[in-house]
Formats: C-alpha cells, sequence, structure tokens
C-alpha cells in the first residue's frame, strides 16, 4: 500500500495535486490545506497517502502532513462522511479546528464544509469528543512549518479569545484560562481550558 509520493509537482487545479515520481504522475485528490502548503510547480512535494478502494476505481488521497491524513481517515470512518465530504471539512478547517471544534461540542463549525449538514454536524462531533478530549496526545494536532505560539503577556487573552471564537461566552472563558498558569502557550491554556468545560458539564 502506497505510504507517501515524494517526486515533482506537476500540476495542481482546485481539490487536485499531481506528483510526477520517476515518470509515471500520480493523480492525488487533496483539500485547500494541503494545496495552500505545497511548493512551486516543477519543485520536489510530498504527500502523505490514502487509497480508497470502490468496485468501479481507485481514487488516491494526498495530504501535506501526517495530521491532516490522519484526520481524514477519523473523519471518513464516520457513517456519512465519505471521502469528497473528509476533504471539503479539511478544506474549511485544519486539523487542530477540527479537533478543537470537536473538543468544545461545536457542531456548527462543520456546517461551513459542503455536504454537511446540522445532523452530520452533530454524528461528527459525537463520534469524535471522545477521541480528543487529550488534546495534546492527540495524532493529529497542527503538523507543518507552523510552530506553537511562545508564552507570553498576550497568551491569556488570545486564548481567551480563540474560546469564545469556539462559542464560550467571554465570562466562561476568562474565568477558565484564569485559573491556568498565564506563562503556558496558549495551545495548552485552550487545551487545559477546554479539559476543564468537559469536566464542569
Amino acid at each position: 500500500m502506497l505510504y507517501s509520493l515524494t517526486g515533482k509537482l506537476a500540476h495542481t487545479e482546485p481539490g487536485v495535486a499531481v506528483i510526477d515520481v520517476g515518470g509515471v504522475a500520480f493523480k492525488c485528490f487533496t483539500s485547500m490545506g494541503t494545496l495552500r502548503a505545497l511548493p512551486r510547480l516543477g519543485e520536489t512535494a510530498t504527500l502523505y497517502t490514502h487509497l480508497n478502494v470502490r468496485e468501479d476505481a481507485l481514487d488516491l488521497f494526498g495530504f501535506a502532513t501526517q495530521g491532516e491524513l490522519t484526520c481524514f481517515k477519523l473523519l471518513t470512518a464516520i457513517s456519512g462522511v465519505g471521502p469528497k465530504v473528509g476533504i471539503a471539512i479539511l478544506s474549511e478547517l485544519t486539523p487542530g479546528d477540527v479537533a478543537l471544534a470537536a473538543a468544545a461540542g461545536d457542531a456548527k463549525r462543520f456546517t461551513r464544509a459542503n455536504g454537511v449538514g446540522a445532523k452530520l454536524a452533530q454524528r461528527i462531533v459525537l463520534e469524535l469528543k471522545d477521541k480528543v478530549q487529550s488534546f495534546s496526545a492527540e495524532p493529529f494536532v497542527v503538523e507543518g512549518p507552523a510552530p506553537a505560539r511562545a508564552a507570553g503577556p498576550g497568551s491569556a487573552a488570545q486564548a481567551v479569545e480563540a474560546l469564545s471564537a469556539l462559542g464560550y461566552s467571554p465570562s466562561e472563558a476568562a474565568a477558565a484560562v484564569g485559573r491556568l498558569d498565564p506563562t503556558l502557550p496558549v495551545e495548552e491554556l485552550i487545551r487545559l481550558a477546554l479539559k476543564s468545560f468537559g469536566q464542569m458539564r
């Protein structure tokens, strides 16, 4: 089974990237997030792959990070979430966004993706929520060139902002973050705050 492809980026179009490996061009269906992360045409690129076997076709899906691939597999294991819907979700949300939305029970965020209605969004949250309880250990934590934001005076404020965006009231978010060490990185503050919300409910 194909694990990954490394070769020259031969072509891109919405939802598709083509990697030329030794003269054989592999067409990979992919997310907008991965397309944005790819180098320029003709440069070397690596995609982590998943082969979807159907009666009438073999579809290859490729992702810029192992985290995005893992997230895709978790999403498509949910009833009603096929590969196209999985790609649509990952074109709207990063793997980290998926984890945060599931942990916070924020089904509405998933409805931003094409093909995801309210009922399916609720099912996604229900099935993923337990898997993201220990957020830092989650296998599809954001990977790639962007490192975790360094701790600093604004970390608590950024964490409160992020929690508010997830649907918590500013007072709830401020109270949860206020109980934590303000020197922690933003991602850690969010993770611990979400964990405390889970314990309180």
